[in-house]
């Protein structure tokens, strides 16, 4: 009867966990993961998790920044005048200027916006590179381990992309002759030290940064909260990432 009782319940388990993998529920995902012993992935296993996890990642913060407002509407990773430039902006301001202050930021952002979407390749690359060791060292490492590593991989290739796409953006969107404005009015006032920064390679940094913030927030929501792993594979990676100490 006690056998016929266990066979019963993990019946009923298998039952609702095909159900809510038909209904793609991630609560209900979570709660059968934590329920059912996946046991210990293999290595394939943890290869295609952690690459599925990564590439969805990648993908969502791409996606998310290169829609309209992205950088402008998120305020940790809107980019606003160069530091050294903030002295040219509070004294516009002071002199009634603060349109033209404003549409500098606007163009700066959708400059951003323009080139985000570039970056879906670049990391779908780097995954693809990804040996064993780099899955496990990431998927063991800290919560930031993959960040890291895309950091470390990518950098490089996203700045040659990026950079031209903003050049072009920037004249585009008007930032260039808004910056122009800005900078000419700026240096044209009496006692100030006239000033010139890059702004296609401020750009550039700025909206590598902001998409770094933003995988970096992917990372961390799929190794604290159970809930964002949506599929059973996912489950079964990260959960045995957990009880390894993670």
């Amino acid at each position: 009867m006690k056998l016929e009782n266990t066979t019963f319940k993990k019946i009923s388990i298998t039952f609702t966990l095909v159900t809510a993998m038909l209904l793609g529920s991630c609560d209900t995902l979570s709660q059968l993961g934590s329920a059912l012993d996946l046991g210990t992935p293999t290595e394939s296993e943890i290869n295609s998790g952690l690459k599925q996890a990564l590439e969805y990642g990648t993908s969502y913060a791409s996606d998310r920044l290169s829609k309209e407002d992205g950088y402008l509407g998120n305020i940790a990773v809107k980019i606003l005048f160069p530091e050294e430039a903030k002295k040219v902006e509070n004294t516009l301001r002071s002199f009634g200027l603060g349109d033209l202050c404003d549409q500098v930021i606007t163009s700066l952002n959708r400059a951003a916006e323009d080139a985000a979407i570039e970056a879906k390749p670049i990391f779908v690359a780097a995954i693809k590179d990804m040996s064993i060791t780099d899955v496990k060292n990431i998927l063991l490492g800290s919560n930031n381990a993959a960040t890291q590593y895309f950091e470390g991989k990518t950098t490089t290739s996203l700045e040659g992309k990026f950079k031209p796409i903003i050049e072009s953006s920037l004249t585009k969107v008007g930032a260039t002759k808004y910056w122009s404005d800005v900078i000419g009015r700026y240096n044209k006032i009496p006692l100030m030290t006239p000033i010139d920064p890059d702004l296609s390679s401020y750009v550039t940094q700025k909206a590598i940064d902001g998409l770094f913030y933003e995988i970096a927030k992917e990372e961390l929501k799929i190794r604290e909260n159970a809930a964002a792993r949506s599929t059973i594979l996912l489950q079964k990676v990260f959960g045995y990432a957990e009880k390894q100490g993670k």
